[in-house]
């Protein structure tokens, strides 16, 4: 019996010394690397039953709610910063002449306020112009048509500087209805060949001649890439539109477009259509222009006579009205305005700066430009909405 208990312990201690330290410590690393892999599979699964959403990240950076457009549709992503502004700044004197002697340090740019950091800098802007040309080309302008189309055929000439100009400019034309007579080019030529064939004739649907150039003219390149400018001859009167006066804004702003105005009622009485020409002007940073504003001559016979006399006269119709000193001056007035506006485009100042609230929310953000100087009057880009490139 002694001898059996011996033989008994024998084969325990022999058990436990085949249990090396290496086979325990192996053993317990797989127990964990097993028990490991059940708890990630497990978090899973769990995560995966949950709804997805976006969070934020620690630090805080393009971090934002979700983007929603204006249509109200649940869109979600992550937001990017708004890199640069460009901001193109006309700055005149009291002769309503450019000026193109000041530095950067002249400047000052506020958004919605806030004073931003100019980073950029340019005196004579690289920024290419693209141009919407609209020409009014309703009953109420027939007699207007051929001075309209004399003075834009030399403002293309201007603005393109023959067929290398990085600018580009597109013709359009209203009367109850609009429609591009020639689309984008830096073809001079094709430009007035389209424009000499122009003919007058119909409703009158102004508003919604310019909100449709404003939508084509935002969809001309990226915000830092181009100059957006709607060149507008008319009196300013609309009988026939669907869109507003304050929709023609809204959409101008969102194409981050000027609308420069020239308006072609004759001297002698009150246009109400003036305006609303200075209106959009205003609003969108452009300029609005009334070159026949000027005190006219009396006589019959140059037919340049004030609205509202008897007989052909009232409407400056009358002897001689469509030749001689009438015709003549009547396109320099015309031919004079957009000269300033093409002189203008070519002299401006460009100012960037990186906003100090630079995440792209949607919102409108207002734009205000200072220069150090007496009597200066300076035009700029109001504003743009903080959006993503469409």
């Amino acid at each position: 019996m002694h001898a059996l208990k011996s033989a008994s312990r024998s084969r325990c201690k022999s058990r436990r010394a085949a249990v090396s330290p290496r086979t325990l410590v192996a053993f317990w690393v797989l127990s964990g690397a097993a028990l490991l892999l059940a708890f990630l599979a497990g978090g899973l699964q769990a995560q995966q039953a949950l709804p997805s959403s976006t969070s934020p990240s620690a630090s805080g950076q393009n971090a934002n709610p979700p983007e929603t457009s204006n249509a109200g549709s649940n869109q979600t992503g992550i937001r990017v910063r708004v890199e640069l502004v460009n901001v193109p700044v006309t700055v005149l004197n009291k002769r309503g002449r450019p000026v193109i002697n000041l530095t950067k340090s002249d400047f000052k740019v506020y958004e919605d306020g806030v004073r931003q950091t100019i980073k950029y800098f340019d005196r004579e802007t690289h920024i290419p112009l693209r141009i919407g040309l609209i020409l009014d080309t309703s009953n109420s302008a027939r007699r207007q048509l051929s001075f309209q189309q004399e003075a834009a055929s030399e403002f293309v000439f201007n603005m393109l500087q023959g067929r290398s100009s990085k600018n580009q400019i597109f013709l359009q034309t209203f009367d109850a209805t609009s429609s591009i007579a020639q689309d984008f080019t830096n073809d001079p030529d094709v430009l007035n060949t389209k424009i000499r064939t122009l003919k007058a004739g119909g409703g009158k649907a102004l508003y919604d001649a310019i909100y449709f150039a404003c939508e084509k003219l935002m969809k001309a390149g990226g915000r830092e890439d181009t100059r957006r400018v709607v060149v507008l001859i008319s009196d300013g009167l609309d009988v026939q539109s669907q869109h507003s006066l304050e929709e023609v804004v809204s959409m101008a702003h969102r194409a981050e477009t000027a609308v420069y105005t020239i308006g072609n009622a004759a001297y002698g009485f009150t246009n109400p259509g003036d305006k609303y020409l200075e209106e959009m002007a205003e609003a969108t940073g452009g300029a609005a222009y009334f070159p026949r504003r000027e005190t006219p001559g009396t006589d019959l016979g140059t037919g340049y006579l004030s609205h509202g006399q008897i007989g052909d006269t009232s409407q400056n119709t009358g002897l001689g009205a469509d030749t001689g000193i009438y015709s003549a001056q009547s396109l320099v007035q015309l031919a004079d305005s957009l000269d300033s506006i093409g002189r203008e485009l070519n002299e401006q100042y460009t100012l960037g700066y990186t906003p100090t609230r630079g995440t792209l929310d949607g919102t409108y953000r207002t734009i205000k430009v200072e220069a150090h100087g007496r009597g200066l009057t300076l035009r700029w880009k109001p504003g743009y909405y903080a959006t993503a490139e469409q």
